[in-house]
């Protein structure tokens, strides 16, 4: 069956999933990111990286984390804050938004290396 666009745009597909973070006693919400998020979180990595500070992991985390009315826990201005936190639950989070997202190892890769801040040792 062909669908059409009123069906494609009238679908709920953003699935979302439980996450129990030990390092914060307790569990969150993450969603999956709408395709203007995935752009929205490739042109913040791109930003952050101009300002010499990469924080891929707190910006997914940032984007994808919802709260019981389905709405960002956070916002862009959180993202330094949050990367502070503990590496370990911003990885088990990091961790479920890529797969509800379809976001690939090769993608996270890509991202990490085009989003390297050059260190002047000629290593990068």
């Amino acid at each position: 069956m062909l669908l059409t666009a009123s069906e494609i745009l009238g679908l709920k597909d953003r699935s979302t999933t439980s996450v129990h973070v030990p390092e914060w006693k307790g569990t969150v919400t993450v969603r999956a990111m709408s395709g203007s998020e995935r752009d929205t979180f490739e042109t913040l990595i791109s930003t952050q990286r101009k300002d010499g500070e990469i924080n891929i992991r707190a910006t997914l985390v940032a984007l994808t984390l919802v709260n019981a009315e389905d709405q960002r826990v956070f916002s862009d201005d959180d993202i330094a804050a949050l990367g502070r936190k503990s590496a370990a639950a911003l990885d088990r989070i990091f961790t479920a938004s890529c797969k509800l997202s379809g976001i690939l190892s090769a993608d996270v890769g890509d991202l990490e290396k085009n989003s390297a801040a050059p260190t002047g040792d000629g290593l990068s």
